[in-house]
């Protein structure tokens, strides 16, 4: 296990995809972390195992980030369990119904917003309460996963999504402005079509070749542009918004 031991992170919706393989390589690197999941506990245990087995540090919170009650249990239990906070992915995220905007409910609209906008307001506020100097915290590092769909506006199947990420993008600049002279930095990623369980099997088929790399994106090539921004090498690095997409632009 290489890295240092003395970084916890909390990774967010952790338990598959582009989250279950932030948190392993964060864990094989030395952060002890926290994997939150919403239903899959199998999943985020089976996570939680694997960077035991590395010799690491983990645990698994069911956390409907959603909830502000349930955010705020969990980095209790963090502060509890693990020690004091370094790191925070803000990953969880929802696609939402994919149809055309006009077709879109007010029920839709909310959910969406409340997982990929509030949640990730709700997650940065306890991290910064913890991390900020202002509030004698020692600083760290928050990455938001964000997507180029913010770029394109996905029309007829994802204007929603597409908006709610564009939210995501002005929320790390504003926040890393606002926090970096308190010690931490604030950056996101922006992931292009990964091989997750987010996109339809058949939409990785048909687009992954016509990318300027002829495949999707695997989880752990977003994983390491992640990982680089919660390290130290990225010391001079904040409100930066880098695309992990295969060389779409």
């Amino acid at each position: 296990m290489n890295g240092l031991s003395n970084h916890v992170t909390v990774v967010t919706g952790g338990s598959r995809g582009i989250g279950a393989a932030t948190a392993l390589l964060c864990g094989q690197n030395g952060h002890a972390i926290c994997v939150t999941y919403r239903e899959r506990a199998d999943q985020a245990e089976a996570v939680v195992a694997a960077i035991e087995d590395a010799g690491g540090r983990a645990i698994a919170v069911q956390t409907d980030t959603a909830v502000e009650a349930d955010v705020t249990r969990l980095f209790k239990t963090v502060d509890e369990r693990l020690g004091p906070l370094t790191g925070l992915v803000n990953n969880a995220g929802i696609y939402g119904p994919r149809i055309r905007f006009d077709a879109l409910q007010n029920a839709d609209v909310e959910q969406v917003l409340a997982v990929n906008v509030r949640a990730l307001f709700q997650c940065s506020k306890e991290a910064v309460l913890r991390m900020s100097t202002r509030y004698g915290g020692k600083g760290g590092a928050i990455v938001n996963v964000s997507s180029i769909a913010a770029k394109f506006g996905v029309p007829g199947s994802g204007v929603l999504y597409a908006a709610s990420k564009g939210a995501v993008n002005s929320l790390t600049i504003g926040l890393s402005q606002e926090v970096a002279g308190e010690g931490i930095r604030v950056n996101a990623v922006a992931p292009g079509l990964t091989a997750t369980d987010m996109p339809p099997p058949e939409r990785l088929d048909r687009d992954g070749p016509n990318l300027p790399f002829g495949r999707a994106g695997q989880p752990e090539e977003v994983a390491n542009a992640i990982y680089w921004l919660l390290t130290d090498k990225a010391s001079y690095v904040a409100g930066a918004n880098m695309d992990v997409s295969g060389g779409r632009v």
